[in-house]
């Protein structure tokens, strides 16, 4: 493999499965370095605030009781988000759900993710492309083992990783560098993790649903401002609306800059 930064290998266990209402129960993450050590996973059980239903609990085995006295997840955010701001972020299933749902708990703990810094890789993604099955499915696949404890999030993050070491022994097509074998792994070029947004062949950002699909975000927002507001308060994700402030940031910059440079030509002209 060419590991050219840190790869984090992460998994959560959650409330349900509604990215932008449900909250982190367990996050485990196994960090490899470049060089090729792995570090033991650390695994953290995490109070969501909200009552954990008894269907998700059927499934991951976390109960309200086993994390009534663990910490909120913005006092570990800080903590979570210096462990994978420079890695590559390995996962499965992941840019579906687990990365967009991290993005989510790290918007409201006050911390920006932005996914042209942590590229992802997604290991459904490439067994899909392979072999469509689930996670289990694929860890027999790939290592002729029986995934024993799977929805622990460690089981899983550890089974990921193995599952994603022997899809690189395997298949001889798919990219050996990180940074190709992200694309690899992704659907498509997105800005936000739902595809609301995503980037054109110059790196603009478009809008991917309703008026203004297929139009330049930029450009929609100077034309018509009151949708700014439509979306900051519509019932859209927070890494969604982040990529809004930002444009949105962006066009007021250019205002301003166009100001200054109209004040230098004015006296700067005989």
């Amino acid at each position: 493999m060419n590991i050219d930064r840190p790869i984090c290998v992460f998994d959560l266990e959650t409330t349900g499965i509604n990215v932008t209402k449900d909250r982190i129960v367990e996050i485990s993450i196994l960090r490899i370095e470049p060089d090729g050590t792995e570090n033991p996973p650390k695994t953290w059980r995490i109070n969501p605030g909200i009552p954990i239903p008894k269907q998700a609990s059927q499934v991951h085995g976390i109960y309200d009781e086993d994390v009534a006295d663990k910490p909120p997840f913005k006092a570990i955010a800080r903590e979570i988000y210096e462990m994978i701001k420079d890695a590559y972020l390995v996962g499965f299933n992941s840019n579906r759900f687990d990365l967009p749902l991290l993005a989510e708990e790290l918007i409201r703990a006050g911390i920006n993710i932005d996914l042209k810094t942590n590229r992802s890789i997604d290991v459904q993604v490439i067994y899909h492309k392979k072999e469509p099955r689930n996670l289990s499915a694929a860890y027999r696949f790939y290592t002729g083992k029986n995934l024993e404890n799977a929805h622990s999030a460690e089981a899983d993050v550890l089974a990921t990783w193995e599952i994603l070491k022997a899809q690189l022994e395997k298949y001889e097509d798919i990219p050996k560098d990180f940074k190709n074998l992200s694309a690899y792994s992704s659907h498509r070029n997105t800005a936000d993790f739902h595809g609301r947004i995503i980037y054109d062949e110059e790196g603009n950002e478009v809008i991917n649903f309703g008026k203004y699909k297929g139009q330049k975000l930029e450009e929609v927002l100077q034309k018509d401002p009151g949708y700014y507001g439509w979306v900051l308060n519509g019932d859209f994700a927070e890494f969604t609306k982040q990529i809004f402030k930002n444009v949105h940031e962006r066009i007021k910059l250019k205002k301003e800059q166009a100001k200054l440079n109209a004040l230098k030509n004015k006296f700067n002209t005989p």
